[in-house]
């Protein structure tokens, strides 16, 4: 039965419980255990029943107990301090206004992500890139950055996980109730709905728009499924990566068009884009379409602007992993915008293709990102070297090394991950600071001052309470499909919560290669098993996307295999995994498995998370570990080799990964002094903190995005927009000259002074004559480019040197000069290059345009 009205009911608060409400809806209290001991407090039985969600317990809780708890004293006081908490945290974000707060312009930057991953109860999120863009959102609050996120709220969500008596990973999709979760509906001053629109082929899809507080940042959810919309437009916000390829596209014009919509029709002026992946990339088409509608700008004018003020971070490893829509496809639903920008179909798609001359080539949201942002990076320091291999098509003309593509090594929030035992004994032997300080900080070295005692003793009790979480979560999961008594019985005696625990939990696609230390099934066993006295365990956690089904098949042989081996015991998959899981065995196991292919692996972050709670990691040498100190913080599997052969890379580094267990790792772990205590391995538990909590953390990934990225480009926004569009007008009309004239120079000769035999540090002068071809020594800058010469005759790790501009002479011709030396020995080379120089240019790389001699 239809309604013929609804009503959105609250919460009927005592007076005295009303600060519950506030305290329920800032996600503050994700990483504020005060406030989630407070809800724990309030009934113990529906915080977890509810998966930790304040909103919906307050919905759903009996008046009863709330009368209950507004007469308890205690209960008040401890409310209380966690209103004060949040109010003073609210009030005390220092960082920005100390190293950006004394400028008087109001600064805003945009973050646009697919996926939030920020508490178990908000299931629109899959995986790693979520969790990374919610924890982005948690530092940006900490650090008091005036940062607004944009996203999609989906109904269903990703889906949950469970496995069948066979092994076969199930998906189910559990309805979201909006109106019982942490989110707040934005509406007009007279309470109306807030909605924006998006014009699709032969329609407009609306959506309304809903807030997420996390901390001192909004963050914006976009939701379609509302009328007047039709009952496909309602799923656009159905399901994250559901769907097909136009309802794909239908979501991603939904977060780039509509968010940017979004914030205009919220009052919110950006002053930089940032895209969190290639999803959100058609924000770049509507922001040129206001510029040039609202603005009066020309298309280059306009995409000068928007260009200069965003910033693109991309994840994916694989060109296979990006967004690639057919370009027929492409101009059905975004086809408009080229009308408007009055470019044809061939300069529009030109816009997202990596080969513009390849008339047949897709569309490519990544190559859409990376053509329109001036400042765009990895997550991984190898990532960066990938990105660049991957990339170097759009930049053909520069050494890899030179491609315009950094790195900010991904970080976590360490007060969402750290478990509570642990925060509160660094916060006793470090200081309450420790979550926000980096490694120049003395205060690591206090690391070394905890008791091993204390620490050892603190991961004891983590590892019981995730072998205890373990077992009935099992047992709940085997009685949900019904399974015989004799199951959940043996359900509730897998895993020893005294004995070597290895963790591994992330997605299961077929590259990361769960299965890899069984691929010698006697020799793990003996090493499971072997030894009454030094047994070890693993516990597995990991979706499969729904499509794949490789993945799937892979969860079911490694359960197989277990069972087959009689390790059922010792080697446990858990389902259902979820942000709650996920802490729960960064904290509880002792070692971080991960064996990827090198260099599939972007960043990984889980390894982080393990490594804050004092986890040694065990990994192959590929994204974050690659850059860790692997040998005091871990072990390292290999030493970074690339493979041709999967099947020899397979076999290689799994017998590599079971020496280091035989010979290392078993060892150190159940080496005990006479009270019992494996002081070598506590060694390696505060090594693993003090060394990578401080650097591998979302405080220290998000000073290096605001120095590097978000302030450089505001600073951009602001000369580009100031005095009606001056500096973009004036930068847009010498590109122009630039791209008409730069043929036209020549490089007329080069004189070097330097016989072919050199020695070290021994300078010597270059100079050349070059004809600019009508444009001026202002309009370019003239460099040397020395370095080694490999084995193919190429300069390798080449180093620029600028030349000095000598003057013009009658002819018209300018003369550069510079010295220069080789600071190591070897056969070395030299070339020269002509790049375009502005003070408005956010690269020497920005035009692509570079002149070899």
């Amino acid at each position: 039965m239809q309604p013929i009205r609804t009503f959105n009911v609250s919460p009927n608060l005592p007076q005295q419980l009303q600060p519950l409400r506030k305290l329920a809806h800032n996600l503050h209290w994700d990483w504020n255990f005060e406030t989630k001991d407070l809800f724990r407090r309030l009934d113990p039985d529906l915080w977890e029943s509810s998966h930790h969600n304040p909103a919906l317990i307050l919905g759903i809780i009996s008046q009863e107990r709330l009368s209950e708890v507004a007469e308890d004293d205690g209960f008040l006081a401890q409310m209380e301090r966690a209103s004060r908490q949040l109010d003073e945290y609210l009030q005390e974000r220092t960082w920005y206004r100390k190293h950006r707060g004394k400028s008087e312009v109001k600064e805003c930057y945009a973050y646009f992500c697919a996926e939030y991953g920020l508490v178990d109860c908000l299931p629109i999120y899959s995986g790693g890139l979520g969790v990374l863009a919610g924890d982005h959102l948690k530092s940006a609050s900490d650090l008091g950055l005036p940062l607004v996120a944009v996203g999609l709220l989906y109904q269903e969500g990703y889906f949950a996980q469970y496995l069948n008596a066979d092994g076969w990973q199930q998906e189910h999709y559990p309805i979201n109730d909006f109106y019982n979760m942490p989110l707040y509906l934005e509406r007009h001053p007279d309470g109306s709905e807030l909605r924006i629109e998006v014009d699709y082929p032969g329609r407009t899809v609306y959506a309304r728009v809903w807030r997420v507080q996390v901390g001192t940042v909004s963050l914006y959810l976009l939701d379609t499924n509302i009328e007047p919309n039709n009952p496909y437009d309602h799923d656009i916000t159905d399901q994250l990566y559901g769907g097909d390829l136009d309802m794909r596209i239908h979501q991603e014009m939904m977060l780039g068009i509509g968010g940017i919509r979004a914030l205009k029709a919220l009052g919110i002026q950006p002053t930089v884009y940032h895209l969190n992946e290639g999803h959100s990339a058609f924000l770049i088409l509507e922001r040129i379409r206001r510029l040039i509608e609202e603005e009066g700008l020309s298309f280059v004018q306009a995409k000068q602007v928007a260009q200069a003020t965003q910033i693109f971070t991309t994840h994916t490893p694989v060109s296979a992993g990006f967004d690639l829509f057919p370009p027929d496809k492409t101009m059905y639903y975004v086809g408009h915008y080229a009308n408007i920008f009055r470019l044809s179909r061939e300069e529009f798609l030109a816009l997202g293709r990596e080969k513009t001359g390849d008339l047949e080539s897709p569309f490519s949201m990544a190559a859409l990102a990376l053509k329109t942002s001036s400042f765009v990076n990895g997550v991984s320091l190898l990532h960066g070297e990938v990105s660049r291999e991957m990339f170097h098509g759009l930049w053909p003309d520069l050494p890899r090394q030179e491609v315009p593509i950094t790195a900010i090594t991904n970080g976590v929030h360490a007060r969402s991950v750290v478990a509570k035992p642990n925060q509160e004994l660094y916060d006793r032997y470090l200081g309450p600071s420790w979550s926000d300080k980096g490694s120049e900080d003395l205060l690591w070295e206090r690391v070394t001052s905890i008791p091993d005692e204390e620490l050892w003793r603190n991961h004891q009790g983590c590892r019981s309470e995730m072998v205890m979480y373990v077992r009935e979560h099992l047992k709940k999961r085997l009685s949900e499909r019904g399974a015989t008594p004799g199951e959940i019985a043996q359900a509730q005696e897998v895993l020893d919560p005294n004995i070597l625990t290895i963790g591994f939990a992330r997605r299961f696609a077929t590259y990361k290669r769960a299965d890899l230390f069984m691929r010698d099934m006697e020799r793990i066993k003996k090493i499971l098993m072997g030894n009454p006295k030094r047994q070890m365990q693993f516990v597995i956690a990991g979706k499969a996307h729904p499509k794949d089904m490789p993945g799937k098949d892979l969860i079911r042989q490694i359960i197989h295999s277990a069972r087959q081996a009689g390790i059922g015991d010792h080697v446990v998959f858990v389902p259902g995994y979820d942000v709650h899981l996920a802490r729960l065995m960064v904290a509880g196991c002792d070692v971080w498995l991960n064996t990827p292919r090198r260099p599939r692996e972007a960043s990984g972050t889980s390894g982080m998370k393990a490594s804050m709670n004092g986890l040694p990691n065990l990994s192959i040498l590929d994204g974050w570990w690659n850059e860790a100190d692997y040998v005091r913080t871990g072990w390292p599997i290999g030493h970074g080799e690339d493979y041709d052969d999967p099947e020899y890379q397979d076999e290689v580094e799994a017998n590599a990964l079971y020496d280091l267990l035989e010979k290392e790792v078993v060892p150190l772990f159940y080496e005990r002094d006479g009270e019992g205590i494996p002081r070598g391995w506590v060694a390696k538990m505060k090594d693993a903190i003090r060394l990578n909590c401080p650097f591998f953390n979302t405080a220290r990934m998000l000073r290096d995005y605001a120095v590097r990225g978000y302030f450089p480009a505001s600073d951009r926004y602001f000369t580009m927009t100031r005095d009606a569009y001056t500096a973009a007008k004036e930068l847009a009309d010498w590109k122009q000259k630039l791209f008409e004239r730069w043929y036209d120079i020549k490089i007329v000769d080069i004189d070097v002074a330097a016989s072919e035999e050199l020695v070290v540090n021994q300078s010597f002068p270059v100079k050349t004559r070059i004809n600019l071809g009508g444009l001026t020594s202002d309009d370019v800058q003239v460099e040397l480019y020395q370095g080694r010469v490999d084995a193919d005759g190429q300069i390798v790790n080449g180093l620029p040197v600028t030349m000095d501009y000598q003057g013009t002479d009658e002819q018209n011709i300018s003369f550069y000069a510079a010295d220069i030396l080789y600071q190591s020995s070897g056969l070395q080379g030299l070339s020269l290059r002509v790049l375009p120089k502005h003070e408005n240019l956010a690269s020497s790389f920005e035009t692509g345009l570079v002149l070899w001699a």
